[in-house]
């Protein structure tokens, strides 16, 4: 099926941005349209010409000035209009191919999956663009889904689709490293249709923010122990519904 005759959707795509100047024109240059609706980029607090740029390419500009991917994330996510049907996420760092929206993209359009995440474990992944610690942490995030929910992940990719009706159920909290796995994990316990294809990753221009740095790969993962613990947790050892005996009643 190619780009033209995939059912219409009316996709935004969103890219969390923190001093991407070097990138960021190159990412919003391959996006296809018209596939792609609307882009906005959500400016996470950058010091250089980012949010410059993204107008200039057409994007619209979000600010988000608590730094956080999630919470960058949520900052766009407040300003879609009622008409968006999809939500395309992917990093403004060059590392993903945005021309590979389409393919990550199909099985929603094609009403085979409400969630989509583009896997770099299944594509061809370029030699250095993932560290060793990325591919132990993936390898053992996804392991621990699969023990504990019974789902095959491969990747906690970054390049990621979903229905916006679908993604409103979820309701997203994260404002940091565990947004992508969050996401996983309620998709799963929503009973969404989830699907991975996969997609090609390069070195990204520019140092990472976390994989980077080892603070930035001690928190990240960290955090994404925390998550599966959090929810593995809250579904074993569910909140009992708060009693109203003996609570005095309001008359209006």
């Amino acid at each position: 099926m190619s780009q033209s005759a995939l059912p219409s959707m009316r996709t935004i795509a969103i890219i969390p941005a923190l001093n991407e100047a070097h990138s960021i024109g190159k990412v919003l240059a391959e996006i296809p349209r018209p596939l792609i609706a609307e882009i906005i980029v959500s400016d996470n607090g950058s010091t250089d010409q980012t949010a410059e740029i993204a107008r200039s390419c057409g994007a619209r500009v979000v600010e988000e000035p608590q730094r956080g991917y999630g919470a960058a994330c949520l900052r766009a996510l407040a300003h879609l209009d009622e008409s968006a049907e999809v939500v395309l996420f992917l990093d403004g760092d060059y590392s993903d191919y945005p021309a590979e929206a389409a393919e990550v993209l199909r099985p929603i359009l094609a009403g085979q999956a409400d969630m989509v995440i583009g896997s770099r474990a299944l594509g061809e992944c370029e030699a250095g663009a993932l560290t060793p610690q990325q591919r132990f942490g993936n390898g053992l995030a996804t392991w621990l889904m699969w023990l504990l929910w019974r789902q095959r992940y491969t990747d906690l990719g970054p390049f990621r689709a979903i229905r916006r009706d679908a993604l409103d159920r979820l309701r997203m909290e994260d404002r940091n490293y565990g947004w992508t796995i969050e996401m996983q994990i309620k998709a799963v316990r929503a009973g969404l249709r989830i699907a991975e294809v996969p997609v090609r990753y390069r070195k990204r221009i520019g140092q990472s923010k976390i994989s980077g740095t080892l603070s930035g790969s001690f928190n990240a993962g960290r955090k994404i122990l925390y998550c599966i613990a959090k929810y593995w947790l809250e579904e074993r050892f569910p909140k009992k519904p708060r009693t109203v005996e003996n609570q005095p009643c309001s008359n209006g």
